[in-house]
């Protein structure tokens, strides 16, 4: 089984306007709503992909109540602790020739909710997938990526961590079989500007020194580059003749896509294409990839 866990769910709500003036009000001109979360874009994505899994985190409030309404799937099973207090975070996303992102808080969450989750981690078994995604909330302890890794230990199960900064960092220890940072928070965990991809090779076997087996470097309109446990180097670019629609999401469809290539065997060249291919799919169309979309675009790389 896959799990993946989203600590702070949203749902994104998403404006589109001809032109954002401040100070005024402004008229849209569509709008659309997402169930949010890099674990649950994560889940989504793999349900596309035919594979199952189960979404653990938290949610509150009437919203919490849409975002489980949101996930009903047949291969996602939704397994969220309900808090006793809040509402699940609106994320306002407003595109006006250029993005801006709003992003809320989200609701506290106590210790005792905490354990909650920490039960439901307990039952993770020897084979399966942990996928860790996003930042956390600024109610839990800065450690929380860290406790959660840790009552696996002794078991064989995959984890997969796609953070910013310390929470990433600070999982390194644990040895995670896949981590996924950009090339900003590559840059911004060793200080310094990553430019070219010797750059990036090099920060991302830096990385596996300190502990990751496999890193996958997400480029942007690059494409992406992953250094497998074995260190060889892969590359993947973009497809080209697409309009990019959306890129809120496409690093946690490139995550679902690498899993996905890696459930049969370690395949590292086909999962980096299976998972550039969901990036891809999911950049060119308003919501997150789709099983079509996938299709066509792997048969372009």
């Amino acid at each position: 089984m896959i799990y993946t866990v989203t600590l702070n769910p949203s749902i994104d709500y998403i404006v589109r306007l001809d032109e954002l003036k401040t100070g005024i009000t402004n008229r849209t001109t569509s709008e659309e709503y997402y169930i949010g979360g890099k674990g649950i874009n994560v889940s989504c994505v793999l349900a596309e992909l035919g594979i199952k899994s189960t979404a653990l985190g938290f949610v509150a409030g009437f919203t919490g109540e849409a975002i489980e309404k949101g996930l009903k799937n047949p291969k996602i099973t939704a397994d969220f602790i309900t808090l006793k207090s809040g509402i699940s975070r609106i994320n306002i996303k407003i595109k006006a020739g250029e993005e801006t992102e709003i992003n809320c808080q989200g609701p506290h969450i106590d210790e005792e909710e905490l354990l909650n989750l920490f039960d439901k981690i307990d039952n993770i078994q020897s084979g399966d997938t942990l996928i860790i995604a996003g930042n956390i909330p600024n109610t839990l302890p800065d450690d929380v990526y860290e406790r959660i890794i840790e009552r696996l230990d002794g078991k064989d199960v995959r984890i997969v961590v796609d953070a910013t900064k310390k929470l990433l960092v600070n999982s390194l220890k644990y040895k995670p079989f896949l981590i996924k940072p950009n090339r900003q928070e590559l840059s911004e965990i060793f200080d310094t500007t990553v430019k070219t991809e010797s750059d990036v090779v090099k920060y991302a076997q830096e990385l596996q020194k300190m502990g990751a087996k496999n890193v996958l470097i997400s480029l942007g309109g690059d494409g992406a580059l992953l250094v497998d446990e074995f260190g060889k180097v892969h590359k993947e670019g973009v497809i080209k003749g697409h309009k990019v629609l959306n890129t809120v999401g496409s690093g946690d469809s490139m995550v679902a896509g690498f899993v996905a290539g890696c459930i049969d065997k370690n395949d590292y060249a086909y999962a980096l294409k299976l998972g550039s291919a969901c990036g891809n799919a999911t950049a060119f169309l308003n919501g997150l990839a789709t099983k079509d979309k996938i299709d066509e675009l792997l048969a372009q790389f």
